[in-house]
């Protein structure tokens, strides 16, 4: 691999005033050797050291680094890092809210950013020598993790990857893939914490003061008098058999005797916003944890710092002063629903010390630097909108990853209260997982798809397509399900022959013999049947012959068979349609590009259907072959012969027989799973390219200005956008009505009940209906496709925005009951970043100048301020960069279900 990190130079070795462990060590020795690295580490560990080393080595070259995030608030906190260390001159800001010296020698920015930078063969990729992906475990996340592979695929060849993950079972695999992508990398993995966890397991018994603390895994073993609190419901009886009663502790009981044992600061992750409200209103009520007045200046001091730019009345309307008020009672929430600098602040104290317990939702999970000595989890269980479920054990592990302060603690704690909903086992079984395997999300969709036919031919971007991280874990998949196959055939031959004898087989024997009438073939055996055909080949079914155009499968296992017959109709079956299996009588090359849905390539194929000769039928069995025995000379029936049903060893060929019907189902298993796997990106790819032909976005294998529109927008609603724009949807609406209608593209309601699937008002009505009637017709043509719909529109937020963008004060727009300050500014957002990228289209230039008004109009007071991350010297001319709210789901990410 070239590159400008080539090795031949002094190795570079800041003095970092602490003894670099040996994974650091060797991860800083491969990037001095020329080789990109995978780094998985455990939290805390010190990956960004790594990082830094990097940053390092392109500064003393002459040559510039980017450092990419998942989220904007860990590039905000990066950004501040890395001005300190590096200076401010020297480090720049991109994310969709900020653009600030974007031309630096480092460059934090979410990985959308870079994503969207390669796309436009940006000249700022020339001189980059280093890209840091930290947080690359979020590539299995089906929103944000294509935005990965995108990045390592298409990043120019000479820059060096290095890749920091949370400690993921399958590191090898994910470097390997490097490796074949990117070129030489080396995987550096340690599972050991530099501070060492010891997870524990907290009871309250009704009989007895005070809690019960217990390790969960006593010399690595599940400890045995922690699962006797599990037995009848919290009833159990104790060694001694007697009874005793177990339930959930308390919160301040738990705080009181972290306080006792000298365990705190701790984090205590509640699953709910309202949950981590009302812990820390409580806690700052009934517990004494006392400040010094230095301690409490310096709060004061922060909080003034990051907020002396809002408006008095919209922090009291924030609840500024309750805020104020719980933390200098050394507690604190910290959750999705708050406002964005609340949030920063409280991150901020607990890192200089300030706080003593901050009650969270599993978001503060995601990068930010906040260890603490303990970190507490209420329930393992969390709702996910449908109803609740267990902690992952990467969720485990990452929430856990937060105990222990290097280099102030030895030892860190991580708590899990007991429940009367999950066992002890459960506790014990996350405690000890270390299965925590990374697989891909990548899947080709719209934008990506237009963009991969902008830059490339269609066998490039299929090569394109190969490379990517799904495709190779596929690969390796099938490989090992190939081998499978071949051990179960195998296994199936000898059972087979097992069950056989010389008077006959066991299934001639229980089936009825070969004379037997056939029944209907099972649905699941059909199923299988067509999952079996391939683009090209030509079956019958005892009817017209049909060319085959495209084997689907959909959800529930279901396959779906697209095919034209002779005669030019097209055909569509399922199992369902069919009552014997389709023979295959010929073949032919499918025609090129492939235009399934156009009527000319439907009759070109129907002609080459109609040239394929097919098989010849053959005759039956021969005469004298009649299985019943006649004796065909003389028409007599010969003496019965022993058969099966008088083997002495019956009984070992029924065994066997029984074990050959398990086999078979295995392998019908791993057949279909194979058949779904291969090829799947390219029918994933092939699926996207019909609904793009079908919108005229894409005309063969190029773009329609339709299409070009497409490439500019990176939004789960991409394509909706770009069709609402083609007819004219938000033409001639002012600021405010434009503002209001892309709203309901943009906008989630984390609860289904405020969904509103209206916007009213004359002047957006009409566009609304169309939107929705666009919107229809682009689901059905995804449900031919056999692909996830674009999400439908939720027009709740758009009468807020509307008083938003006309001035309204913050108290006449937030609604605590449905929308909190933090839910209304992430919306407004994420709005403002999906109108600027309206504005930026240049198809549409009318339209785009109402778009970027309407995001300034928005972009004010409580908004405005997300734009403040404590830069010394930003540049208030920049544009913000288009960049799709990667942060808009974490929204969803700790909603409040019903009790369990």
């Amino acid at each position: 691999m070239t590159s400008p990190h080539n090795p031949g130079q002094q190795p570079v070795r800041s003095e970092r005033g602490f003894t670099l462990d040996p994974f650091q060590e060797q991860a800083m020795a491969a990037l001095d050797a020329g080789r990109s690295v995978v780094v998985a580490a455990p939290t805390g560990s010190g990956k960004t050291v790594v990082a830094e080393h990097a940053i390092e080595l392109a500064l003393q070259r002459g040559s510039r680094a980017f450092y990419t995030t998942p989220i904007k608030a860990l590039s905000n906190q990066k950004f501040r890092d890395f001005v300190e260390r590096f200076g401010a001159e020297r480090v720049g800001l991109l994310t969709g809210d900020n653009s600030i010296r974007g031309d630096a020698d480092v460059v934090v920015m979410t990985t959308e950013v870079l994503r969207n930078m390669v796309y436009l063969r940006s000249s700022g990729l020339d001189n980059l020598a280093y890209v840091v992906l930290d947080e690359v475990h979020y590539l299995q996340d089906s929103l944000r993790g294509p935005v990965w592979e995108e990045v390592v695929i298409h990043t120019p060849a000479h820059v060096g990857f290095v890749s920091l993950s949370a400690t993921v079972s399958n590191s090898q695999e994910l470097g390997d893939w490097l490796s074949a992508v990117r070129g030489p990398t080396e995987v550096i993995y340690t599972d050991t914490r530099p501070v060492v966890l010891q997870n524990q397991y907290v009871v309250a018994e009704r009989e007895k003061r005070g809690l019960r603390v217990l390790s969960t895994l006593p010399k690595g073993r599940p400890n045995a008098e922690a699962g006797d609190f599990d037995a009848g419901g919290g009833r159990s009886r104790n060694r001694k058999g007697r009874r005793r009663r177990a339930t959930t502790p308390k919160r301040d009981a738990v705080i009181r005797r972290l306080e006792a044992d000298d365990r705190l600061p701790a984090i205590y992750f509640i699953f709910s916003r309202a949950g981590c409200d009302d812990a820390a209103r409580s806690a700052s009520e009934r517990l004494r944890l006392e400040l010094s007045q230095d301690q409490l200046d310096e709060i004061d001091r922060l909080l003034d710092a990051r907020l002396r730019s809002f408006d008095p009345d919209d922090l009291e309307v924030l609840g500024y002063s309750d805020f104020r008020r719980t933390l200098h009672s050394g507690v604190a929430a910290h959750h999705a629903g708050m406002v964005p600098a609340f949030k920063e602040v409280v991150e901020q104290c607990f890192i200089a010390g300030l706080l003593r317990v901050v009650f969270a939702t599993e978001t503060l999970a995601l990068g930010i630097n906040m260890p603490a000595r303990t970190v507490i989890i209420e329930k393992l269980s969390k709702y996910n909108g449908e109803g609740h479920e267990l902690l992952t054990p990467g969720q485990y592990t990452q929430l856990t990853g937060r105990a222990g302060r290097r280099g102030i603690d030895t030892v860190g704690f991580a708590q899990v209260l007991w429940s009367p909903f999950v066992p002890f086992s459960k506790v014990a079984e996350l405690a000890q997982s270390r299965n925590f395997e990374l697989r891909s999300a990548f899947r080709p969709a719209y934008n990506m798809t237009v963009n991969l036919i902008r830059r490339y031919e269609r066998d490039e971007a299929t090569e394109v397509l190969g490379r990517s991280f799904a495709q190779f874990q596929l690969d390796r998949s099938r490989v090992e399900v190939q081998v499978r196959l071949d051990r179960d055939r195998s296994e199936l031959a000898e059972l087979v022959e097992a069950a056989t004898c010389e008077h006959g087989s066991v299934a001639d024997y229980v089936g009825g013999g070969p004379a037997t009438k056939p029944g209907p073939v099972p649905v699941e055996d059909l199923a299988l049947a067509l999952s079996r055909f391939k683009p090209g080949d030509v079956i019958r079914r005892g009817g017209p012959r049909i060319g085959v155009l495209s084997v689907a499968f959909r959800k529930g296992g279901e396959v779906r068979l697209r095919g034209v017959d002779a005669e030019a109709r097209e055909v569509s079956l399922t199992a369902e349609d069919l009552d014997v299996v389709p023979e295959r009588i010929g073949g032919f090359v499918l025609p090129q590009p492939f235009q399934p849905n156009d009527v000319g390539y439907q009759a070109e194929v129907a002609a080459l259907v109609r040239r394929v000769r097919g098989k010849k039928r053959r005759g039956g069995a021969k005469r004298g072959d009649d299985a019943s025995g006649a004796n065909e000379r003389d028409g007599t029936l010969e003496s019965a012969e022993p058969t099966v049903a008088t083997c002495p060893k019956l009984d070992a060929h029924l065994r066997a027989f029984e074990a050959q019907k398990v086999v078979q189902k295995r392998i019908g298993s791993l057949e279909r799973r194979q058949q779904r796997r291969d090829g799947a990106l390219l029918e994933r790819f092939d699926a996207v390219l019909s609904v793009l032909d079908w919108a005229e976005a894409v005309d063969g294998w190029s773009l329609t200005p339709l299409g070009e529109t497409l490439a500019g927008l990176h939004h789960e609603a991409d394509l909706l956008v770009a069709l609402a724009l083609a007819d004219g949807v938000f033409d001639g609406l002012e600021p405010g009505e434009l503002a209001a209608l892309v709203s309901c593209i943009s906008h989630e309601s984390r609860r289904e009940e405020v969904r509103s699937k209206r916007l009213r008002g004359p002047e957006v009505e009409g566009p609304f209906d169309q939107l929705a009637g666009i919107l229809s017709e682009l689901n059905e043509a995804e449900r031919s496709a056999g692909i996830e719909l674009t999400p439908q529109l939720d027009a709740a937020i758009g009468p807020t925005v509307r008083r938003w963008i006309r001035g309204d004060a913050l108290a006449t727009v937030v609604d605590d009951e449905w929308l909190t300050g933090g839910d209304f500014v992430r919306g407004i957002r994420a709005l403002i970043d999906l109108l600027n990228q309206i504005g930026s289209v240049p198809t549409h230039p009318e339209v785009g100048r109402q778009a970027r008004r309407a995001a300034e109009l928005l972009k004010r007071d409580v908004v405005a301020s997300l734009d403040d991350v404590g830069d010394p010297d930003p540049d208030p001319e920049a544009e913000p960069r288009a960049e799709a709210d990667l942060e808009q789901e974490l929204a969803t990410d700790d909603r409040t279900g019903p009790a369990e």
